[in-house]
């Protein structure tokens, strides 16, 4: 995401990246001005043939800026659709409108006022970040291969392979094992082009035969092969938490959220210092006591409850603590979602 220019009470911004999505997804709430050059059909140009059915109407560009009332938006897609009331336009003001905004569109988001802190942080935040490239994660063991795409805010399973019992009937375990690989492996090289980064992890050594078949395939990826403790989705978490690919994934949001997350979750198995839940986290607030607080996104925007947690932000980020943002399209969000949504680590533990 770039900023173009800043704006009386908001930005002018250019979205870079379907990453960009998931955070225009979060601050163009109700009440969001959103402009964008858009189309609209005109009335007025429509003619009457001689059978007396109309033409329809001729779809004109023009800028247009609706007030937001509901966002339409589906992580791992390339655009995002904010409906709303339009306030200016050429033509249809007080009419209903759909923006459908993508990856090189330019947008303006403001609103009465100015934009809120948590909205300004959230953009300012991917504006910093730049464009990131998204990865190929492939978790390898020697029965079962496990695909995703890893986003900034994101990942998302893509595929999943299985090889269960059949070296054992036929007798010749390693030429089934070999085939099954083969095949995994141009399935790998469809789905990933050359250009994204790929991070192979397993607790064994198939992950580096299968590094062999891809570059034996013509894969010109950058590879990066990650040994783990685990296999199954929990390598792709442990990757994340523990930071084994920081060479490609290290500034991206999503591993920021887990490392906190993980570090969080392990404080609670061990009564250290940590807490959640509004009462808990707002009293650690107010004691100037929160290292680091990790609160889902879409929280602090809720009509329910936002007005209870903007001071407890306000008050974490007086004593310099940390807030993050959190999306919940990763295993590690969904604990925090489980957790009520926010969780916080703390400078000292509160009696």
């Amino acid at each position: 995401m770039r900023r173009v220019k800043r704006l009386d009470e908001g930005l002018r911004l250019r979205i870079e990246s379907e990453d960009d999505l998931w955070v225009l997804s979060q601050v163009c709430g109700t009440g969001c001005l959103v402009g964008m050059l858009s189309h609209r059909r005109d009335s007025t140009t429509g003619r009457t043939k001689e059978d007396g059915r109309a033409k329809s109407a001729e779809r004109k560009p023009m800028w247009i800026v609706l007030e937001s009332s509901e966002t339409a938006f589906q992580p791992f897609t390339d655009n995002l659709r904010v409906h709303g009331v339009i306030k200016e336009a050429k033509l249809d003001i007080g009419s209903h409108h759909t923006h459908v905004i993508s990856s090189g569109d330019e947008i303006e988001l403001t609103r009465e006022g100015g934009l809120s802190r948590v909205d300004s942080a959230l953009i300012k935040e991917a504006i910093s970040s730049g464009r990131k490239a998204r990865s190929g994660l492939v978790v390898v063991e020697n029965d079962e291969v496990l695909i995703f795409e890893v986003a900034v805010h994101g990942i998302r399973d893509v595929s999943q392979f299985n090889l269960r019992g059949g070296g054992k009937r036929t007798g010749d375990s390693t030429a089934v094992r070999n085939e099954f690989f083969e095949k995994v492996a141009k399935e790998t090289k469809m789905v990933f082009p050359d250009e994204m980064p790929l991070i192979l992890c397993g607790p064994g050594m198939a992950r580096e035969g299968f590094e062999s078949l891809l570059r034996g395939l013509g894969a010109q990826n950058k590879i990066v092969n990650a040994p783990t403790t685990i296999g199954g989705r929990s390598a792709a978490n442990e990757v994340l938490a523990e930071g084994l690919a920081d060479s490609l994934l290290g500034e991206h949001a999503i591993v920021e959220q887990v490392r906190a997350i993980e570090e969080c979750l392990k404080r609670v198995s061990t009564d250290g210092a940590v807490t959640y839940g509004m009462g808990a986290v707002s009293d650690a607030a107010a004691q100037g006591a929160v290292e680091t607080l990790v609160i889902e996104a879409g929280l602090l925007r809720a009509e329910e409850g936002r007005s209870d947690w903007e001071p407890i932000v306000e008050a974490v980020e007086s004593s310099s603590g940390k807030v993050i943002q959190a999306s919940t399209e990763h295993d590690a969000g969904k604990q925090l979602q489980g957790m009520g949504g926010a969780i916080a680590l703390l400078r000292w533990k509160l009696e």
